[in-house]
């Protein structure tokens, strides 16, 4: 690949640049978790769960750069273990998310409370009290998306196997091309994670309307979360 005369180390962009598309269109956990969250908690928290996502795809990008896949091939205890935790934190992100949904079914079956007749008002010389602090909200997307993007050892695997395809083997710094196979794969991510975003907001409105619907999409959120987390867990390295 030739960038006004400046060759880049990249071989079969095009072929690499579809493959990259279609790489970023699959289903995983961290798509459906920030379709999930802004769909629950709006834009600007599905933003800071789509940055989590893309610092821990840059930087498993970078350690795949810096040889970090071939420790993973040679020492099977460290893969076992980055999986297994990976595997851990999607099983409690997914348990989270089932627990959410079935406060949810039970508030659809509570009827809504009839409504009394108004008394006179009467006057309270008591002053009255301060309302209640709100609890703030401790689900943390970017972080939580950082760490399910990082706790996925099978991605590191994956990107080295996919990248040294399109790297050509007689350029003499194998950062470059990197960088550049790095950058298309991530602004491919950026237009992906926006659209789930807005896709989510859309149907966040919708889902203050009908509890049954939010209900239904949690609970099936929550299960693929555990089929990844069981998918991982039985991973190998080959």
């Amino acid at each position: 690949m030739r960038w006004k005369g400046w060759h880049v180390g990249v071989i079969n962009y095009g072929t690499y640049a579809v493959g990259a598309l279609l790489i970023v269109l699959l289903p995983g956990p961290n798509s459906m978790y920030v379709l999930s969250i802004a769909a629950r908690k709006g834009v600007r928290t599905g933003f800071r769960a789509a940055a989590g996502v893309l610092a821990g795809d840059t930087t498993l990008i970078l350690l795949t750069s810096l040889g970090a896949a071939s420790l993973l091939r040679t020492t099977p205890l460290v893969f076992d273990a980055v999986k297994l935790l990976g595997a851990g934190y999607l099983c409690f992100l997914g348990y989270g998310m089932l627990k959410s949904a079935r406060s949810l079914w039970q508030s659809t079956r509570t009827p809504a409370p009839a409504t009394p007749d108004p008394a006179p008002a009467t006057p309270d010389p008591t002053p009255a009290p301060a309302p209640a602090a709100q609890p703030t909200d401790r689900e943390r997307p970017f972080r939580r998306a950082l760490v399910v993007s990082l706790l996925n050892p099978k991605a590191i695997l994956f990107l080295l196997s996919f990248f040294v395809q399109f790297v050509s083997p007689t350029y003499h710094d194998s950062a470059l091309p990197f960088a550049v196979l790095g950058t298309t794969l991530q602004s491919f991510s950026v237009i992906y994670l926006t659209t789930l975003i807005l896709a989510g907001t859309y149907l966040s409105n919708a889902f203050r309307r009908r509890r049954r619907l939010s209900a239904a999409l949690t609970t099936g959120i929550a299960g693929l979360f555990i089929a990844f987390a069981a998918k991982l867990a039985t991973a190998s390295v080959s």
